[in-house]
């Protein structure tokens, strides 16, 4: 009687082919899944921010700003770096400490690979000491754009009051559109 006891050649060959039909099928959806955490952790991180920022306005009766500040201290339309919400005293879309301006919150970069973006070439946020938008034209669409994924395409609405509202996913075609149904689209 032969009581060997382990795999035989075929039975090793057939359990590595199930494994690695298993794992080529997985990883796809592990992408999908891990893409779509990150643009909701992305959007609602954001979302945070602008209450915070319209909070702060109301409580501390000043303008507060949230924009990426460049190396002079100055808002850009880079939004993909890091974003900032600062007091800004004089609505001049820059912080000065000389001016008693302190920054309240800063959120790093996103993925250099994705974008980020906020109306045509906006500039900041301010928000006023009644929790509304302090300038002119300040209200517009967060877009976050994944790399070569558009079906994962989020954004905020920033209304003229200063309300914010997410994207919804339209049921036909499963992409985000805003409230005037236009879709969420990076340029």
């Amino acid at each position: 009687m032969n009581n060997s006891k382990g795999f035989t050649l075929l039975e090793l060959m057939v359990s590595v082919s199930i494994l690695m039909v298993l794992f080529f099928i997985g990883i796809p959806s592990m992408k999908n899944f891990i893409t779509s955490m990150k643009v909701d952790r992305e959007i609602t991180t954001l979302h945070r921010m602008l209450l915070q920022t319209k909070n702060a306005a109301i409580n501390s009766n000043t303008y507060i700003a949230i924009c990426p500040l460049n190396q002079s201290n100055k808002c850009t339309t880079d939004w993909h770096l890091t974003i900032t919400i600062f007091s800004d005293h004089n609505k001049n879309k820059k912080y000065e400490p000389l001016l008693d301006e302190v920054i309240l919150q800063e959120k790093p970069p996103i993925d250099p690979n994705d974008k980020l973006q906020y109306g045509k070439n906006r500039t900041a946020l301010i928000y006023g000491p009644t929790g509304h938008l302090a300038i002119w034209g300040g209200n517009a669409t967060f877009k976050y754009c994944p790399k070569n994924q558009k079906e994962k395409n989020r954004g905020l609405v920033v209304s003229r009051a200063g309300r914010v509202y997410q994207t919804y996913q339209n049921k036909k075609d499963g992409l985000d559109r805003n409230r005037s149904n236009k879709l969420v689209e990076c340029k």
